[in-house]
């Protein structure tokens, strides 16, 4: 049974940084693709990275040049640096594992999702 477990969220000021964290029960190896993803409140659940297991990655446009998403396979882990925060990046944010391609729909496999809340 595959198991992501995300952290590394919280309250931070607009301007600042964060950096996700997301722990996998199995070997990386098994994945294709690995991505986060987020949902605000009364909006859709969307991507916001994905990562392939040769580390070609992509962004959703609004967090082009501000978030970065990396892999350590050794670790089993992957990672979501997030600068320069703005309010409309409040939003649970999902570690996902199981996507076939980099730009295709999310995979079967869900981490319990971290609060990133930007506020002043």
């Amino acid at each position: 049974q595959v198991q992501l477990v995300g952290s590394g969220g919280g309250l931070v000021q607009p301007g600042g940084s964060l950096r996700l964290s997301c722990a996998a029960s199995v070997s990386f190896i098994s994945f294709d693709v690995m991505g986060w993803y987020r949902q605000a409140p009364g909006k859709q659940r969307e991507l916001v990275a994905a990562i392939t297991r040769g580390e070609t990655t992509n962004y959703a446009d609004s967090v082009k040049d501000r978030f970065t998403i990396s892999r350590d396979n050794a670790k089993n882990t992957v990672y979501l640096q997030m600068n320069s925060l703005k309010p409309e990046d409040t939003a649970v944010y999902y570690c996902n594992a199981g996507q076939a391609q980099l730009f295709g729909p999310p995979g079967k496999f869900w981490g319990q999702g971290t609060q990133v809340t930007v506020s002043s």
